[in-house]
């Protein structure tokens, strides 16, 4: 077998930890999230949501920038926003791309590793639209979940992406459409409103 062939392997082995990986939201069904559902769904988002942007993007680049916007998480987990106050979060993320960069090599390592930084640094057109993609999707499980498993940071999240989404109007229309989702679902006093 070519050292090619070990090293995908070998990754791909390593990458079966984001079906394990639990995220902090919950499904309909009553258990939690993994890392691995949260990027399919969001790669489908993109697939929906994209020939309705105002600017055109390059369709197949944001894809790849979907499917490996969560790899650092199977080397340091999934810490959700507002619990990453204290945690020294993007070093130790920018150790993990590293480390995965080195795992895969050569060109697809490279790549992987060039557009996981583009995502992270949201300059380009297409990190800007994951970046939003990975919010909306993380507040619509939220409003998919049962009431009983939301914090009172969950509820505050849902209101807090508008920046994410102010590059386009359909994605500040998806947003609208998800507040008023949540804030139908959620009792006002317990909002805090």
């Amino acid at each position: 077998m070519s050292s090619s062939v070990n090293r995908i392997f070998s990754f791909l082995h390593k990458a079966e930890k984001l079906k394990c990986e639990l995220r902090h939201c919950w499904l309909s069904s009553g258990r939690q999230e993994s890392v691995a559902e949260h990027v399919w769904r969001t790669s489908l988002m993109a697939l929906l949501i994209f020939p309705h942007l105002n600017e055109k993007i390059d369709l197949f680049k944001s894809l790849k920038m979907v499917i490996i916007h969560d790899l650092v998480e199977i080397e340091t987990g999934d810490t959700p926003v507002f619990l990453q106050e204290g945690y020294d979060t993007l070093q130790n993320e920018l150790q993990a791309i590293d480390k995965i960069r080195d795992l895969i090599g050569g060109p697809a390592g490279e790549e992987i590793h060039a557009l996981w930084y583009e995502f992270n640094e949201r300059k380009s057109a297409e990190s800007c639209f994951v970046y939003a993609l990975d919010k909306l999707e993380a507040n619509l499980q939220h409003n998919e979940s049962d009431e009983c498993t939301w914090t009172q940071e969950d509820r505050d999240q849902v209101f807090k992406i508008e920046n994410a989404c102010a590059h386009d109007t359909f994605l500040r229309e998806i947003n609208e459409q998800i507040k008023k989702d949540a804030k139908s679902r959620v009792h006002p006093r317990i909002l805090g409103k």
